[in-house]
């Protein structure tokens, strides 16, 4: 699992949309990615050293969330509407279910000889949206698929060549929003995009020099958050000087607010707003 490198600490950060940004937890002892907001709106939840982690905002404590029947956790994780449990990919390619508040853990996923990369749940929770990696093999871009939270048969979702990641349902759920290279003939050129759940309406959100990936919405689908990688990057590395950038919905081309840091893989990996679409996670890794 990724770690913490010599001199390097975790700093989880929350934003506001008026612009200001304050620091919540700091560590130099795990590494934290990925936060989610809980939908009661008192803690994030973040996964680190292969396990699922709750971090306490009134009280600034950090505690385990105790799972079990699942192998160690990457960052991709998503809450389920219901409040309760949470979506969550396994080092094993599978999606898996979980109480919040910890507990056994069950999977969704068929071994279907892909790897399964989740990001987003649909409103009504019906829905997921992942990124599917044939075989494991990594050199091969990402295919976009939708499947029943209860598990069942994947659906094609066509976002043209190249690879694609991030896919998130809209809060009205009409729409998947994700980055996609294809746009581009530049290897890694990933640029914002949205498309509806059956395939339709396919569209460029943004045409940028930089790489973007992981375009988050607000509860409210007022504001959206991404994260910036600099022109030329491939994929979406760890310790890069990157951006965290605030747009409005209604024109991603001017963004409202920028926060310059030290990051990229885990900053911004899954929606990190909080309830009343007032404010967002994200988290930096600075060196010494």
């Amino acid at each position: 699992m990724r770690g913490l490198r010599p001199g390097q600490r975790c700093e989880v950060w929350v934003a506001s949309g008026s612009g200001e940004a304050e620091p919540a937890y700091s560590t130099g002892n795990m590494l934290l990615e990925a936060p989610n907001w809980t939908l009661d709106g008192r803690a994030l939840i973040l996964n680190g050293a292969g396990r699922l982690w709750r971090f306490d905002l009134r009280e600034s404590s950090l505690s385990e969330v105790p799972l079990t029947g699942i192998p160690e956790l990457n960052n991709d994780h998503v809450l389920d509407p219901d409040g309760g449990h949470i979506f969550l990919s396994g080092e094993d390619g599978h999606i898996y279910r979980a109480p919040l508040a910890g507990g056994p853990a069950t999977r969704i996923t068929d071994d279907d000889g892909s790897w399964h990369f989740l990001h987003g749940v649909s409103p009504d929770g019906r829905h997921l949206a992942y990124v599917d990696i044939a075989a494991g093999d990594f050199s091969k871009p990402g295919r976009l698929r939708t499947i029943p939270a209860a598990g069942g048969a994947p659906h094609d979702v066509e976002v043209g060549p190249g690879h694609c990641d991030g896919p998130e349902y809209a809060p009205d759920g009409n729409w998947l929003y994700l980055n996609t290279e294809s746009f581009s003939t530049i290897s890694g050129h990933a640029q914002l995009a949205r498309v509806r759940p059956d395939g339709s309406g396919f569209e460029r959100l943004l045409k940028s020099s930089t790489v973007d990936w992981f375009p988050h919405l607000s509860p409210d689908g007022r504001l959206a958050s991404y994260v910036r990688f600099p022109a030329g990057t491939q994929g979406h590395p760890a310790d890069l000087p990157v951006d965290v950038v605030l747009v409005s919905t209604t024109d991603w081309t001017a963004p409202l607010h920028t926060w310059p840091l030290f990051g990229g893989q885990g900053t911004l990996n899954v929606n990190s707003w909080s309830p009343d679409s007032q404010r967002f996670a994200y988290v930096a890794y600075p060196l010494d």
